[in-house]
């Protein structure tokens, strides 16, 4: 049986995916073959995570979220959805700082592609880190904490070290997040000063669809209730009357609370509900990282492209991520946004414009998401991250054999 990912635009190298219920049946499953990948929730975009060798998931290990409060930690198993975690936390009164968009993603997945949430103060996920677990090649288990040597290489890896096991993540008291959402702003008035609007809320995300090439369709702010309210109007756009989807015309239902009602944080900070599962095998996904002061003149760089996005792109996304110093993030070194776009499952096509997209977008050294559909030539990605030949030494001290070197892996020089 043909195994796919989540979006169905691929099919695995392999028919079967392994999903060993122990640890000693993973060690016993790696150390036999010679060429392994880690499965994660397959909401990557393209082969990051293929092999020709042993496809294995880490879902099927024992789920479990152990906490330590005194060092404000909690230490879970890399399969989990981080929903999954979200709700172990809440339910001994803790919490995370920051979710993505979808909850239904993989902890281990999620850190290694440097996948985050949004908000101008706030890492991506793989920031929360505060030690990674990894089972290696040879069947060693090792374990990195922040501060040790080799640390900011080890968590966001591209799945190239070995496989992740448990993560420690950094934990917080629980928190209530209050949503609104606002629309119709004009493009300008927010490009004026951009950070005054990512500044609203302790998330923000604006959306577009681009058919109106001047308007931001929705701006979605997520205040938490311990630092004050969302504003009553975002440059004279007032709050949505109801319930709304990130794409126009779309039933809500999906979506995370709105309207200013405050709730858990779990319940807010992502914008999809852990029990519905939105849009699976019907998008692609595509997202450059830019540096924040860059960020204005590059949307305006995809404005341009608004007559010709109408047919192909379902969402454009514009997001905030804090700088941090982990050596393949997308914002290593410097306050990012990132644009991410959501297309109809027309990968020729996609493909064809990201082209032409990544050529206006060139002036602004983006970055493209490591799990998302990109046509950025290696050499010019390579160029983007100063530390990637550290990142190689690395790759070679933990797998020096490269069982779990992959094509994408090999094109990266790594």
């Amino acid at each position: 049986m043909t195994e796919f990912n989540w979006a169905g635009n691929l099919a695995y190298s392999v028919d079967a995916v392994a999903e060993p219920s122990t640890r000693d049946e993973l060690r016993t499953l790696v150390a036999s073959a010679s060429a392994v990948r880690a499965l994660g929730s397959r909401h990557s975009f393209n082969r990051i995570a293929d092999t020709a060798g042993l496809l294995v998931s880490t879902a099927g290990l024992p789920a479990r979220v152990s906490i330590d409060a005194a060092r404000r930690i909690a230490r879970v198993a890399g399969g989990m959805r981080y929903g999954e975690v979200a709700r172990a936390l809440q339910a001994n009164g803790w919490a995370l700082g920051n979710l993505a968009s979808l909850p239904h993603i993989s902890v281990a997945g999620a850190i290694a592609t440097g996948t985050h949430g949004s908000g101008d103060r706030n890492g991506s996920l793989a920031t929360a880190v505060a030690g990674v677990e990894i089972l290696t090649a040879d069947g060693d288990i090792r374990m990195l904490r922040r501060g040790e040597p080799g640390f900011n290489g080890a968590v966001v890896s591209l799945g190239a070290l070995g496989i992740v096991l448990d993560v420690e993540l950094d934990i917080e008291p629980a928190y209530e997040i209050a949503q609104t959402v606002y629309e119709r702003v004009a493009w300008e008035d927010a490009l004026v000063d951009l950070s005054a609007v990512t500044s609203l809320g302790y998330s923000v995300s604006m959306f577009t669809t681009w058919r109106d090439a001047d308007t931001v369709d929705q701006v979605w702010v997520k205040a938490r209730t311990d630092a004050g309210p969302a504003p009553a109007s975002v440059l004279g756009a007032s709050p949505a009357s109801a319930q709304r989807h990130p794409l126009p015309g779309e039933a809500a239902d999906s979506t995370t609370p709105q309207r200013g009602v405050a709730g858990a944080w779990l319940d807010r900070l992502p914008h999809f509900r852990l029990e519905f599962t939105p849009s699976r095998g019907a998008e692609l996904q595509t997202e450059y990282f830019v540096s924040r002061r860059d960020a204005p003149d590059a949307i305006r760089a995809l404005k341009v492209f608004a007559p010709r996005l109408g047919d192909l792109l379902l969402v454009n996304e514009v997001r905030t991520i804090a700088a941090d110093e982990l050596w393949l993030s997308g914002a290593y070194g410097r306050d990012t946004v990132g644009l991410h776009f959501t297309w109809r499952p027309d990968q020729p096509a996609v493909e064809a414009l990201l082209t032409e997209i990544e050529a206006a977008l060139a002036p602004f050294d983006p970055r493209p998401h490591w799990g998302k559909v990109f046509t950025m030539p290696t050499d010019v990605i390579r160029s983007r991250y100063p530390r990637i030949d550290d990142f190689a030494a690395l790759r070679a001290e933990f797998d020096p054999r490269g069982v779990f070197r992959n094509d994408y892996v090999a094109a990266l020089g790594l």
